[in-house]
């Protein structure tokens, strides 16, 4: 791997770490200032909010700009929006502009390594980055988890600055400031990302013709016969990881009686699974062998309602090991392959922001469509159970799609695959 790839991933760590122990931050500033639960559970898709309005704009963007530097910018929205968290602006608001960051941001994260590196090292790097940033979910979760219990937070509120009163009285808040200094940590390792050669594709004139170009290449996406399949799969799974890990929390606290603390545990373990499948699919399988996965995303929905049967943290663990292991095996080569076709069919960037903007609708609406019953009154069972069979039943669907591909478009199915064997730069 180059040399800039390593810059990447130590930006990515840092970055994602404060993204995860922060969100667990936000359920608990909610949590103990009174809020219903339906609240704690939009966080999930108020993060995606700008992801998808902003889609049209953010890929355009990282496209006319050196990667790093729209990297950079991207963590100093994020810090803005905790600002605005510890300074009295409603929790799902101002977790709403650090989405608006990490929108940002992720063209940016991704689009470079197309860059960077050849298609022959694509499954490779995203091993890499897949596996640090579950890495990073299982040690922010875990940070977010110790910085608002009882033993980390009481020292964090201890510590004064002398003649200014912040107003930093909870152990949410002590939190959430001390995460700043993450984003910040991550913004320094930007502006160390190299440029790469790749052009810099000047943006359109007007907001208009943004949006014509977006769903230009979003029209093209979903209509390569490769690209659909993966963009369908990808969209899926990041709408069920991204609405896991409050899943897991309030599953946590119904079926085992765990605080915040201990439920970020929990959604740790899912992730360990996760970088252990991430790896394993990093060195197992070639770009042209992605689609073979597709029948793990029907096991992801029925695991998921599995989990209602499960009243001990000893069988839990291993189960969501497995859960975990399962995502992480199934994601790795169908991004691979996705990137692949996105940049064979239009800038990198733009490539990710489509898949962004895909990927977050589906989080924002699986995100509502739990929110929505759990405001009706549904228990964290019946809404998981719900919520696992949709999955599974789409995840069902996108794999009728792809031997329906197989059957009608064979010609055309085999070239792009031979594509995904042979092409190199």
């Amino acid at each position: 791997m180059k040399k800039g790839f390593y810059t990447i991933m130590s930006a990515q760590f840092f970055s994602s770490l404060a993204d995860n122990a922060l969100f667990v931050a936000a359920v608990e500033l909610l949590k103990t200032s009174g809020q219903a639960e339906w609240q704690r559970a939009a966080l999930v898709p108020m993060f995606a909010l700008f992801y998808v309005i902003l889609a049209p704009f953010v890929g355009a963007f990282a496209d006319a700009v050196p990667k790093g530097k729209v990297m950079f910018f991207s963590n100093l929205v994020k810090v803005v929006g905790c600002l605005m968290m510890l300074f009295g602006t409603h929790p799902l608001l101002s977790y709403a502009i650090v989405g608006l960051g990490a929108a940002a941001y992720s063209p940016a994260k991704y689009g470079i390594l197309t860059e960077l590196l050849p298609n022959s090292q694509l499954v490779k790097a995203n091993g890499w980055i897949e596996g640090l940033t579950i890495a990073s979910i299982i040690l922010g979760v875990l940070l977010g988890g110790q910085l608002v219990g009882h033993v980390v937070a009481p020292r964090l509120l201890s510590l004064e600055m002398p003649l200014v009163d912040t107003g930093i009285d909870t152990p949410p808040e002590a939190a959430i400031a001390s995460l700043i200094l993450l984003y910040v940590l991550a913004a320094l390792f930007n502006l160390k990302i190299p440029r790469t050669e790749a052009p810099l594709q000047p943006l359109a004139h007007s907001a208009a013709a943004l949006v014509r170009d977006f769903s230009n290449c979003n029209a093209r996406l979903w209509n390569d016969k490769l690209g659909q399949i993966s963009l369908a799969t990808t969209t899926l799974f990041w709408g069920v990881s991204g609405n896991l890990r409050y899943i897991v929390l309030a599953w946590a606290a119904a079926a085992l009686g765990y605080s915040t603390t201990q439920a970020s545990s929990l959604v740790g373990v899912v992730a360990v699974g996760t970088a252990v499948g991430a790896v394993v699919a990093s060195l197992r399988m070639r770009l042209d062998q992605a689609t073979n996965v597709i029948p793990l995303g029907i096991a992801m929905g029925v695991l998921v309602i599995a989990m209602n049967f499960i009243h001990n943290v000893w069988m839990a663990a291993p189960f969501l090991i497995v859960l975990g292991a399962i995502g992480g095996y199934l994601v790795v080569p169908m991004n691979a392959l996705l990137q692949h076709r996105g940049h064979n069919l239009m800038g990198a960037g733009r490539s990710i922001a489509v898949q962004n903007f895909n990927e977050q609708a589906c989080i924002l609406g699986l995100g509502a469509f739990y929110t929505g019953m759990t405001k009706l009154g549904m228990s964290a069972f019946g809404a998981i159970t719900i919520f696992g069979l949709a999955v599974a039943a789409i995840m069902w669907l996108i794999k009728r799609w792809h031997e329906g591909n197989l059957v009608k478009h064979p010609d055309e199915v085999a070239h792009l695959l031979a594509l995904a064997r042979s092409d190199r730069h």
